[in-house]
């Protein structure tokens, strides 16, 4: 066992040093860039012209710039400050993800939260709602903006704000959900907007925010656990552990059974990964042992000692 232990973590640290990772994540930054215009384009387009304010910290930065126009005054013409201050609000988390995360990680990060802000201070503010109907416009944004933040979570980056803290939190071990800092953030966001607008605004917001979350969890399949039963025949295992455990970076469990029917000796593992890194693991399987016995179960709940891995 400690000789697989050992090629496990060598295979672990080769890829980590090899070319052909950073060479892979090349080809997510246009995933990046798809995300980061869906989202610009949500919020800029469907949801700023109803005065309503998006969750977490790009929320705050809407806020911010409404108070500064209200009570100075200063606009900026068609250059919009949101994204701007949504920028600096993001580099403190940014600097904890060059400490406690991995350097793809943080190089992608970088990109995305850059080219938010530079799409969000560009891209014009329509003077009216695009759509006659106000909860139309708002299901869109929600939608836009949920799909636009799942595509970019699903490349093993982050849009930053809350999502990053609460990504470098589960990351480190925190007992904690994304869901449960936005959740409070958007709390205290939603207070502020209560007691300095009317109560449609506070309302109009939440439903943006439900359907965002909605949406981006349909798309972000990291936040998707799933368990897989394999059955195989093979009489040496040992390589395929070696390489699903060294290339995915998962543990699993292998149990010894025989064939009921046909008496044949067998091997059963149990795996569970998240549903994003199935199709990884599947490939694996089929290239050790084509004719292995596979059982999938989706969405299930895990409790112990299980690394979520959101990027």
């Amino acid at each position: 066992m400690n000789s697989v232990r050992d090629e496990v973590t060598l295979r672990e640290q080769t890829e980590e040093k090899s070319k052909t990772v950073w060479e892979e994540e090349r080809f997510r930054v246009p995933g990046i860039v798809l995300g980061a215009v869906i989202y610009a384009v949500g919020i800029n387009v469907f949801l700023r012209p109803l005065h309503l304010y998006s969750g977490g910290l790009m929320g705050f930065s809407q806020l911010f710039v409404t108070l500064l126009t209200r009570y100075t005054g200063f606009r900026t013409g068609s250059i919009d400050l949101a994204g701007i201050i949504y920028y600096l609000l993001n580099l403190p988390g940014i600097i904890l993800a060059a400490r406690y995360m991995k350097r793809r990680f943080v190089a992608k990060t970088i990109i995305a939260i850059s080219v938010i802000t530079v799409l969000l201070t560009i891209i014009p503010i329509p003077a009216a709602p695009v759509l006659e109907e106000k909860i139309a416009n708002c299901l869109i944004a929600g939608i836009m903006a949920g799909v636009g933040i799942g595509l970019v979570l699903r490349t093993g980056a982050s849009d930053g704000g809350v999502t990053l803290i609460g990504m470098i939190a589960i990351q480190n071990g925190a007992r904690m959900s994304v869901g449960k800092i936005n959740t409070g953030v958007n709390v205290v966001l939603y207070g502020i907007c209560l007691l300095l607008f009317d109560i449609p605004t506070v309302i109009y917001s939440l439903i943006y925010s439900v359907i965002n979350s909605v949406a981006c969890d349909r798309v972000h399949t990291q936040n998707i656990n799933v368990q897989v039963m394999m059955i195989t025949k093979l009489e040496d295992t040992v390589p395929l552990e070696i390489e699903i455990m060294g290339a995915m970076h998962r543990g699993l469990t292998r149990m010894s059974a025989t064939g009921r029917y046909t008496g044949e000796n067998e091997s059963v593992f149990i795996m569970i990964v998240n549903k994003y890194e199935l199709h990884k693991l599947l490939s694996i399987i089929k290239e050790y042992d084509p004719a292995a016995f596979l059982v999938v179960d989706e969405g299930i709940r895990v409790e112990g000692h299980f690394l979520k891995k959101l990027v």
